[in-house]
């Protein structure tokens, strides 16, 4: 199955060259469901663009008639950030231009919806006790119907003479491909060096479990403005005023964040396992049809350690200075044990000292800092 390709330009530089974007468009023979995947959006974090190359591969020896629906894949997703460096190093998280990350400027639709209208009361909630009666098939197109209604104001803005900012103009472009997708998947890998595992929203836990990873933070705490929040926000709030309103509904709209490894490597076991979750969340969820097989995915229950971001806990350097030891990735901590030591060269005419820093809670570490020198308040590791 050949996909359709379709270049974008995105951004014209001063040397007259344009930076674009590629899309890889698979459509099945039979409609379905959307899927939108991408990946770099920060530029450091290029494990993504291997897995949605071996996707590429993988879709291409597919006849149509073994997908349902469309798969969009976007890889190198932000060329601004991917092209950009410091000495040796890639880095790309953020446009320094405006100062803004570039996975945190992003259009949040609930945001606009959730304004009083003219009565004082709540848009979304209007909207909700307008289709309260409906299929939720039918409330589904008709939200659709009201976030591209309201989308579409913003091309007004992008295309006037008067121009925009250029993260504005970046986010309307992402977001048009994805913003009817059923089912979203962003790829990134730690700043620093992390684990496999993925972020997700409520009620999706079980849908989590298909990606096959060891561990999943529930987003628990957000504000919308990164690229899997301003997707499904929207569908949460309004899941949340139908209960309000006395009926339970759960869309069948997913958004994910892959984190694989870290940044600045393809490491290969962070590639396998992203292109082996992926595949088997598309069968799990229909998207490749029931008469295909997959050969390399267990056929078995995968167990998931399920943990929350508002109890993930973050160190960060108390002083400054050089961490002399440190617990290792990947392992587990109990509460009092020493996580990390710190080596201070005093400038005050004395000789240099250690400051031993202990877990406050038990856990495991899934995140380290990539630079052993620290100042104070930087980064040292993360613990689930």
């Amino acid at each position: 199955m050949l996909p359709i390709i379709s270049t974008i330009p995105l951004r014209q530089m001063a040397s007259g060259d344009i930076l674009s974007l590629q899309v890889y468009k698979f459509i099945g023979a039979t409609p379905g469901k959307k899927v939108y995947i991408q990946s770099n959006l920060h530029g450091a974090e290029i494990v993504g663009n291997a897995v949605i190359h071996q996707l590429i591969e993988f879709l291409w020896m597919l006849d149509n008639t073994d997908l349902i629906g469309e798969i969009w894949l976007l890889p190198v997703c932000n060329p601004m950030g991917t092209n950009q460096r410091s000495h040796h190093f890639s880095s790309g998280r953020y446009c320094v231009y405006e100062a803004k990350d570039w996975n945190r400027i992003f259009w949040d639709y609930e945001k606009d919806i959730s304004q009083s209208n003219q009565s004082g009361e709540n848009q979304l909630l209007t909207f909700a006790k307008s289709q309260i009666n409906l299929d939720i098939e039918e409330i589904r197109i008709n939200f659709l119907d009201a976030i591209k209604q309201q989308f579409v104001k913003l091309s007004d803005k992008v295309n006037s003479d008067s121009g925009v900012a250029y993260t504005e103009k970046f986010r309307y472009k992402l977001q048009s491909l994805s913003l009817d997708a059923d089912y979203l998947i962003d790829i990134h890998s730690s700043t620093n060096q992390g684990l496999n595992y993925l972020y997700y929203f409520r009620d999706r836990e079980e849908s989590a479990k298909f990606f096959l990873l060891d561990f999943g933070i529930l987003l628990d705490e957000y504000d919308g403005d990164a690229f899997d929040e301003a997707f499904i926000k929207p569908w949460l709030a309004l899941e949340e005023c139908f209960l309000q309103l006395g009926r339970t509904i759960k869309f069948d709209v997913e958004a994910w964040t892959l984190e694989l490894g870290r940044g600045m490597e393809m490491i290969p076991d962070s590639v396998a396992k992203g292109v082996r979750g992926i595949k088997n969340y598309l069968k799990q969820k229909g998207v490749l049809s029931n008469d295909f097989q997959l050969d390399d995915i267990p056929q078995r229950n995968h167990d998931m350690m399920f943990k929350t971001k508002s109890k993930v806990t973050k160190y960060y350097a108390t002083v400054g200075g050089m961490i002399n030891s440190r617990i290792a990735l990947g392992r587990e901590v109990r509460a009092g044990e020493q996580i990390y030591q710190i080596l201070i060269f005093n400038k005050q005419g004395k000789l240099p000292t250690t400051v031993d820093i202990f877990a406050d809670r038990d856990g495991f570490v899934y995140d380290v800092s990539a630079n052993q020198s620290v100042n104070e308040g930087e980064f040292v590791l993360g613990i689930m």
